[in-house]
């Protein structure tokens, strides 16, 4: 499977073009730029494809393609196309529909253990990202309080629903799979599934007390309906993966200088994501090139810094989303081990037999991410840790 040259992307108003000049001129990109070299004759039969869902975690596929940066790297590259659920992204990814997409963690688990799919997690997209978000005048505010509540997660295979059944299992509650609006004990509380653009609508009529869930539809949820943030995410999973970069094997293995090319510009897309918050937020707005459907103020609260009051570990700095592109090892373990104590609809014995350190190898190709940060310089641009191992670290959560 090989991909066409062509010219870098060019804008296509004024104010595409403006905006451009400004990010592209930005101090320190140009120092950070890989090193581009010509595809392959291989390289050249059809555009490569992305998919996303209307949240911020599709943030380093929307900038690289709209920044060139694709293009710089010698790909072409489809507008990304925008779906509502995951359910539709798993779907359109495993009949060939997409090349590339961002997919929460333990979707690619349950499609390379449970349905046999060769997909490859090739990167971290982001970090942090994903809220749990109440009425203000609810009395929620703490996972205490969600006893007997109605909860809504993205999907079952996801970071929310695990981080969700963690803060409830601290809290001696039990999580529970109904149809929404079922009666509960006082120790239990319900989760089910709503699409992401459904959650914040959902709240507001009463049809659910709480959801967790990837930005922007948190900052939607405070600044339309004045919803309050019961605990970031990253607030209880320090620096925590959340969407991942995935591809099919058999793609890697095909065109591995594709890949390579591809994830060098959603690296180099994340650093320009760190330095550049605020046009990050313009970019991705309505106000800007559309892909996410919200203004461009309620992406402001995503890529500013959260109010100190508002944390419970404000020690920690984290950010409300963050930009890490390297898999760590340690959070895949600790999401495979995570997953197998997680409730989910459907069987899901395919996770009792899973060991471990096998399937963190099965499971992530690091070799482009690891070129692409030594193209830029190593992974200490995306951190300040003192340590002598960049490629390693300790998973900290605490849930209070």
């Amino acid at each position: 499977m090989e991909f066409n040259h062509v010219k870098p992307v060019c804008p296509n108003s004024i104010s595409r073009r403006s905006f451009l000049k400004t990010a592209i001129g930005t101090a320190g990109i140009a120092a950070c730029a890989p090193m581009v070299f010509p595809c392959s004759a291989a390289a050249k039969k059809r555009p490569l494809k992305i998919g996303y869902l209307p949240i911020t975690d599709a943030t380093p596929l929307l900038v690289a393609y709209t920044l060139g940066y694709f293009s710089h790297e010698g790909l072409h590259v489809e507008p990304p196309v925008m779906v509502r659920s995951w359910k539709v992204l798993s779907e359109s990814f495993l009949t060939g529909k997409f090349d590339l997409a961002h997919m929460l963690f333990p979707i690619p688990v349950w499609m390379r253990f449970k349905q046999n799919v060769p997909v490859k997690v090739l990167a971290w997209n982001h970090t942090n990202g994903s809220a749990v978000t109440v009425k203000t005048d609810a009395g929620i505010n703490r996972f205490a309080d969600l006893a007997g509540k109605q909860v809504a997660v993205p999907s079952w295979y996801s970071m929310h629903n695990l981080v969700m059944q963690l803060g409830l299992q601290v809290q001696g509650l039990e999580a529970v799979i109904r149809p929404p609006g079922s009666k509960l004990a006082p120790h239990e509380v319900n989760l089910f599934i709503l699409p992401p653009p459904d959650m914040p609508q959902a709240l507001l009529g009463n049809k659910i007390d709480a959801f967790i869930v990837a930005d922007p539809f948190n900052a939607l949820a405070q600044e339309k309906f004045s919803a309050k943030i019961m605990r970031y995410s990253g607030d209880i999973w320090k620096n925590h993966p959340c969407c991942v970069v995935v591809a099919n094997d058999h793609l890697i293995q095909e065109s591995p200088i594709v890949i390579q090319k591809a994830v060098n510009a959603i690296v180099r897309a994340q650093a320009w994501c760190l330095q550049n918050p605020e046009e990050t937020a313009h970019l991705l707005s309505r106000d800007g090139e559309g892909f996410l459907p919200v203004k461009e103020s309620i992406l402001h609260r995503v890529f500013g810094a959260i109010p100190e009051k508002e944390l419970i570990h404000p020690q920690w700095n984290v950010e409300r989303i963050g930009f890490q592109p390297f898999p760590f090892p340690s959070a895949t373990r600790f999401i495979l081990e995570q997953m197998k104590k997680t409730k989910v609809e459907g069987n899901t014995d395919f996770l009792t037999t899973l060991d471990v350190n096998r399937a963190v190898a099965q499971l992530v190709d690091d070799r482009f991410v690891r070129k692409a940060l030594d193209d830029m310089g190593g992974v200490k641009a995306f951190s300040h840790r003192d340590t002598e191992d960049l490629f390693s670290r300790e998973e900290t959560v605490e849930i209070n």
